[in-house]
């Protein structure tokens, strides 16, 4: 299996996931992610790490700022979404074998960090931050929503 990333998009202003992405760490994914990202935003300024995928995916008419202290968000919210998946704790028994499973999961956690965690700093969604919402979802909201697939 091996060579598992999970990559995404995120608001800088109020932290909401705009795309999130399972796969390996290849040119192809991180297009896959652009593309989604693209879909729902017209925002040309990109913060990242310094892979050498991005300078060759993104292209001249994006932004593009490299380096840590520009992705210490991005890399945190990133990694509770690793977290709460749980393909890559080998050592638990929720380690997952079937990427279709980790896609799945992965959705599932980032509906529930935008609509549902709130955050104890501001006591605010990341949906209810960007505007999305005026209060915080429950799961029910969440699942009986039609356009949430």
């Amino acid at each position: 299996m091996g060579d598992c990333w999970s990559g995404i998009s995120l608001a800088s202003r109020g932290g909401l996931i705009i795309a999130a992405r399972v796969g390996k760490h290849t040119d192809s994914f991180l297009k896959e992610i652009v593309l989604s990202t693209e879909g729902k935003t017209d925002c040309k300024y990109w913060n990242t790490d310094s892979w050498g995928g991005y300078e060759r995916v993104l292209g001249e008419e994006y932004e593009h700022y490299m380096g840590k202290d520009r992705t210490q968000r991005l890399e945190r919210t990133n990694g509770i979404v690793r977290q709460q998946t749980g393909r890559w704790h080998r050592r638990q028994n929720k380690f997952g074998k079937v990427w279709e499973q980790t896609e799945i999961t992965t959705r599932l956690v980032v509906s529930y960090f935008n609509w549902i965690w709130s955050n104890i700093r501001w006591g605010t969604t990341a949906a209810m931050r960007a505007g999305l919402t005026s209060k915080q979802w429950s799961w029910n909201d969440l699942v009986s929503y039609p356009t949430v697939i």
